[in-house]
C-alpha cells in the first residue's frame, strides 16, 4: 500500500532548487509530481516520489544537504492541522505527544515516538521505506523541522543534548552547524533529537483547555477517517520494539488490545502477515545499519532482533544472496 504526504512537505522546494542552480519543474515532472499540487498544501502526493525528488535534486546539484536547506526556512504553520494540535497543548511534552499521535495526518510514512529514560527524552523519527528509496535528504528535512519546532517554543538559543542521524556524515557539515548551532552525531542507532526531560515541561503560551478539547475532537475525527490499516499499525510497532529485543506478535497484539488471532485475521485480509512485515522492516533497517563499517555485526544482529550473529548471517544470506562483506563490496562501501 502506497503512503502519501501533504504537498506542504515541498512548500519551499522550488526556491531551494533554484538557489542551487536547478530547474525545479523538470525535476518535479520526472518524479510524476505536478507543480500545481504545490499550490495546495493539503493535496496528497506519494511519499516515495518526494523521497526520489529530494535525492535526485541533491545528486544533480552536487550537494549533500538539500533536505536540510529546505528545513532552514520551515515554519510550524507548514504542518497544517498538525500544527494546530501541537499549539493547543499545555506543555511541550504534550505537544510532542500530540505530534506523534496525529503525524499520519501529515505524513503517512513517518512514525514519531517520544521515549524517556534517566532524565532524558528521545524524540525518534522513523520513515517507513517500502520502495527502498534513499532516505538521507528526507530524514534530514524531518529532523530539521523537528528541531525548528522545538526551538520555536524553547527559544532561539536552545540546544538539545544531541542530534542523531543513522547515515554517515557529509563531506561538509557547514549547513548542519548553521541550522543546529552544534555538532551533529552520525552513524547513530536512530534518527532524532535527545533533550532533557525537564525542558519538555515548558508551558506553552495561550493554552485554553476548552479550545484544546475541541481541537482534539476534531483531530481524532480526522484520524478515524484516515483509517490506518492493521498492517500500518503492526509495522509501526515492529519499528518501535525490534531494537529493544521485545518484538513478537503476542506483544504487538497486546499493544493493540486484541488477541493474536485477530492480528492474523486482519493482516491476512490485506495480503500480509506478521512475519512478512517483520522481514520487510528488517530488510529496510539492515541496509542503513551495515553502511557503517564501524558498527559491529553483532550489534546489527541485536538491533534487528536476532538471538545470535549466526542467525543474522543466515537470514542476510537468504535475503541478499551473499555475505555482508560481499554486499558492501558490490555497493562500493
Amino acid at each position: 500500500m502506497p503512503y502519501f504526504v501533504r504537498s506542504a512537505s515541498l512548500i519551499n522546494y522550488v526556491e531551494v532548487a533554484r538557489s542551487v542552480g536547478l530547474e525545479p519543474n523538470r525535476l518535479l515532472r520526472a518524479e510524476g509530481i505536478s507543480s500545481y499540487a504545490l499550490l495546495d498544501p493539503d493535496s496528497r502526493i506519494p511519499v516515495d516520489a518526494v523521497g526520489r525528488l529530494l535525492e535526485a535534486s541533491a545528486r544533480e546539484a552536487g550537494i549533500e544537504d538539500f533536505g536540510l536547506r529546505m528545513a532552514q526556512t520551515r515554519q510550524l504553520s507548514n504542518l497544517g492541522p498538525l500544527a494546530m494540535a501541537v499549539r493547543e497543548e499545555p506543555t511541550l511534552r504534550r505537544a510532542m505527544e500530540a505530534m506523534a499521535r496525529y503525524m499520519r495526518l501529515h505524513n503517512e510514512a513517518l512514525v514519531t515516538r517520544v521515549e524517556e529514560a534517566e532524565g532524558l527524552v528521545m524524540i525518534r523519527e522513523d520513515l517507513i521505506d517500502q520502495a527502498a528509496v534513499p532516505l538521507r535528504q528526507s530524514t534530514e528535512l524531518v529532523i530539521g523541522v523537528l528541531f525548528r519546532t522545538l526551538q520555536l517554543f524553547l527559544g532561539a538559543g536552545w540546544k538539545p543534548r544531541s542530534i542523531c542521524f543513522t547515515h554517515g556524515p557529509p563531506a561538509s557539515t557547514a549547513t548542519h552547524r548553521r541550522l543546529f548551532g552544534m555538532p551533529v552525531l552520525f552513524h547513530q542507532e536512530f534518527d532524532g533529537i535527545v533533550c532533557r526531560a525537564a525542558e519538555l515541561e515548558t508551558p506553552l503560551p495561550g493554552y485554553d483547555a476548552a479550545i484544546a478539547q475541541q481541537v482534539r475532537q476534531y483531530m481524532d475525527a480526522m484520524l478515524a477517517q484516515s483509517s490506518s490499516s492493521m498492517a500500518d499499525k503492526v509495522r509501526e510497532l515492529v519499528l518501535a520494539m525490534l531494537p529493544l529485543g521485545i518484538c513478537s506478535v503476542e506483544r504487538i497484539a497486546g499493544q493493540l488490545d486484541v488477541d493474536r488471532r485477530t492480528v492474523h485475521h486482519h493482516l491476512s485480509a490485506c495480503g500480509e502477515s506478521y512475519s512478512s512485515i517483520l522481514n520487510a522492516v528488517r530488510v529496510d533497517l539492515v541496509v542503513r545499519y551495515i553502511e557503517n563499517r564501524e558498527r559491529p555485526l553483532s550489534e546489527v544482529a541485536t538491533l534487528l532482533g536476532f538471538a545470535s550473529l549466526s542467525a543474522f548471517s543466515r537470514w542476510f544470506g537468504g535475503q541478499f544472496g551473499c555475505s555482508v562483506s560481499k554486499w558492501r563490496t558490490r555497493q562500493g562501501r
